[in-house]
């Protein structure tokens, strides 16, 4: 038996305003409230509440055989508590078919585990407490930020609690080998179910392109590539963002209907079926060690950290955001701001790399360009150290 592993994360940052030099030591809010409401109305119109909803009637139509993974972070629980608790009781409908499983995360969708183990901590704890108290799931398998992996997390993560860990099928660390398999840390403390970003880019990315040779993509098509793959393989990582559906490709392409064929499609096919990760985790042995001194994560073809942490903006606005931590947790009154800012979000508005390009990168981004991100997050900074000397 084959099984497809379905994730999907689900995340939107608080974006931070305008913020002038002239607005500093003068108590302007951090946090645009308009502005993130608006972007949030727009996805759950176009993508959360379609989507959720087609979750929920698969579930019901396949009798249970339909099975998700969600990575859902807590910044945007936040602003659905705020703005769309309709959204949160979806997810707590869905949750009780158990046939959905939620990983673990940091709260804040931060780079906290690149900078700080005892904050990296105290965010996974805070979600996985999140998680617990809304839809009475313990996270057994974790999902860093941006799917960032690198082999000293392991004794970080697997001390938390978790079994497993997800990460990027990067080709030139397998080295021939699938990455359709479960494998090992080095320590073999967590077992890693890994992504198989052809199969999920084919969703994720190309779905809508009439340019792509396999346009147009039907649930027969892609089911009959899953079936080819699964000859030696245990497990089908299909881990993409929730926004795929109505929003990275909108409801006129046929997203919604491709979802909703799938699983009929993938049932004709014998030695196939959808499974939730800690179950991948405890069914599968491992078939080697998957290993990387380097952090890598899921984006473009570098696999690495360069969206977020490649030019001068970006490595200056981190090292002082993270060299304020301990002043911070002597603040607690501004912890909460401050974690806001570890949003990895807010880096990735300052990436120069692609800026030429107009790329999918610029998706939900609320500047005109890297420079005026850095300007605003830099100015934000400064008042809060201002706040912080006082």
């Amino acid at each position: 038996m084959t099984s497809v592993a379905l994730y999907f994360k689900v995340h939107q940052p608080e974006r931070l305003k305008n913020y002038s030099i002239f607005d500093i030591g003068k108590h302007t809010p951090y946090f645009d409230d308009e502005r993130n409401k608006f972007y949030l109305d727009r996805v759950v119109e176009k993508s959360y509440l379609p989507t959720l909803q087609l979750i929920r009637e698969l579930i019901h139509e396949t009798e249970g055989g339909f099975k998700v993974n969600l990575g859902v972070t807590g910044t945007l629980i936040e602003q659905l508590h705020r703005w769309h608790p309709e959204i949160i009781k979806l997810l707590q409908d869905i949750a009780k078919t158990g046939c959905v499983e939620f990983t673990g995360e940091t709260y804040y969708h931060s780079l906290a585990s690149l900078y700080s183990h005892d904050e990296f901590k105290e965010q996974v704890l805070l979600h996985r407490q999140l998680m617990q108290n809304l839809f009475h799931q313990t996270p057994k398998v974790f999902s860093n930020s941006e799917l960032i992996y690198f082999d000293d997390l392991s004794p970080l993560v697997s001390d938390l609690g978790f079994t497993g860990i997800i990460a990027e099928g990067v080709p030139w660390i397998l080295n021939g080998k699938t990455p359709n398999a479960v494998y090992q840390t080095p320590d073999k403390k967590l077992k890693i179910v890994l992504r198989n970003f052809h199969l999920s880019d084919d969703i994720g990315f190309r779905f809508s392109s009439k340019q792509w040779e396999g346009w147009p993509l039907t649930p027969e098509k892609f089911a009959y590539w899953l079936s080819e793959t699964k000859h030696g393989s245990d497990v089908i990582g299909l881990f993409m963002d929730f926004e795929t559906f109505g929003e990275h490709h909108w409801k006129d392409t046929g997203i919604f209907d491709f979802l909703s064929h799938l699983p009929t499609e993938i049932s004709k096919h014998e030695q196939i079926q959808f499974d939730l990760l800690s179950d991948v985790i405890s069914s599968y042995e491992p078939r080697g060690i998957f290993s990387s001194k380097r952090p890598i994560t899921w984006a473009d073809t570098e696999r690495d950290l360069t969206a977020w942490l490649d030019n001068h903006m970006q490595k200056e606005t981190a090292l002082l955001l993270y060299s304020i931590e301990k002043k911070i947790k002597h603040r607690p009154h501004h912890i909460n701001k401050w974690r806001k800012l570890q949003t990895a979000d807010h880096f990735y508005y300052m990436c120069t790399k692609w800026f030429a390009d107009g790329d999918v990168h610029a998706y939900f981004n609320p500047y005109e360009n890297p420079y005026e991100a850095y300007i605003s997050y830099k100015n934000v900074l400064e008042d809060l150290l201002l706040h912080l000397s006082v």
